[in-house]
């Protein structure tokens, strides 16, 4: 299947054929962050990094923006593991309504302006945190602080984004709050209780992810 069928087929998974509701001051052209406004409904099982690339790209054309080259910020382990931030180029990334979040990679893994009033979708709209019904906070990473993958042996990648039901996700939080041993942190908090979506539900989060773009 060509990528083009393939992302129409992964829209028509999530529910994306509906026209967004977009908020009125996003700048597509200016947006290269964001949190998916939907996840894939398996749990973490992403179809790996393929897929979740292809996700971001799929939520990025609905609104304007598909003229770029989206990456999922997601880390893998094992043989030819991957790190998260070698995935999303060197910076600067604005959100949907053209504000800067961080400059480049040392600024977005340390004193950076990821905020739940910065982190926005790719409509432009809030997600969830807590305090909030339902609390969607926990986004998957995969990923230590500094935005590297874990050492092989316990799984933080649910099996490289293939598994809706072995191994856990590493989560940040999206509002800097929480729970976990890192509970501030947007890309390294906790792990979840599992990989399916019952479980990254009841963890605190619904399968989403933060898309980057390396343009």
């Amino acid at each position: 299947m060509n990528k083009v069928l393939w992302i129409a087929a992964i829209a028509a998974v999530a529910g994306l054929g509906a026209t967004p509701t977009l908020s009125q001051d996003i700048k597509a052209e200016k947006m290269s962050f964001f949190i998916t406004s939907a996840g894939l409904g398996n749990g973490a099982d992403l179809s790996g990094l393929t897929g979740a690339d292809v996700h971001c790209n799929a939520l990025a054309s609905k609104v304007g923006a598909g003229s770029k080259t989206w990456h999922a910020y997601l880390s893998t382990q094992g043989p030819g593991a991957v790190d998260a931030r070698d995935r999303i180029g060197s910076g600067p990334w604005f959100n949907a309504k053209g504000v800067q979040i961080a400059a480049d990679l040392d600024e977005l893994h340390g004193d950076n302006n990821l905020t739940k009033k910065t982190q926005l979708t790719e409509n432009g709209t809030l997600v969830n945190g807590r305090g909030d019904t339902p609390n969607q906070h926990d986004i998957l990473t995969g990923s230590q602080l500094d935005g590297t993958t874990f050492p092989p042996g316990e799984d933080h990648t649910c099996k490289n984004w293939t598994s809706s039901s072995q191994g856990s996700a590493q989560v940040g939080h999206h509002d800097r709050s929480g729970g976990g041993a890192n509970p501030t942190s947007w890309n390294s908090a906790h792990g979840s209780r599992g990989c399916s979506q019952d479980n990254l539900v009841g963890t605190g989060g619904n399968g989403y992810f933060y898309c980057f773009s390396a343009d």
